[in-house]
């Protein structure tokens, strides 16, 4: 998944203007990102060719908060230039065992009974909070 320069072009007043002296280009850097989408990959794995992946990501970082990416990748769908498929996992407790040493500290499972089995049983009654009277 790379844009080339024309395509570029059709999405390019999504994407802010840069001032001062920039060495990476935007189109480099959204690049960069959509390398990094496809491939599910690490910032700090990205490929040299791209630029320096610090700077990539603290440009991509700030525009993600700036709401610029969601402009983009909705152009990019719009013109169907890049096809984006979101895929959600439900992770819960079922699918997802914890760590025993992230559960915190060990517990005191042992029952000390008393001398009464009623003691030791299950509570025989619910407290509920009651209202004295209407409001």
């Amino acid at each position: 998944m790379e844009l080339n320069a024309s395509q570029y072009e059709l999405i390019s007043d999504c994407v802010p203007i840069h001032r001062g002296n920039v060495g990476l280009s935007n189109l480099q850097a959204l690049n960069a990102l959509l390398y990094v989408v496809e491939n599910g990959g690490k910032w700090r794995r990205l490929p040299g060719h791209f630029g320096n992946w610090h700077t990539i990501y603290t440009r991509v970082n700030r525009r993600a908060k700036n709401g610029v990416l969601a402009r983009v990748f909705a152009a990019l769908q719009s013109r169907r230039l890049v096809e984006i498929k979101v895929e959600a996992v439900p992770l819960d407790s079922t699918s997802i065992k914890v760590h025993p040493d992230g559960t915190g500290p060990q517990r005191r499972t042992a029952r000390r009974p008393s001398g009464r089995g009623a003691a030791d049983g299950i509570p025989r009654f619910i407290w509920l909070p009651q209202m004295s009277g209407r409001p």
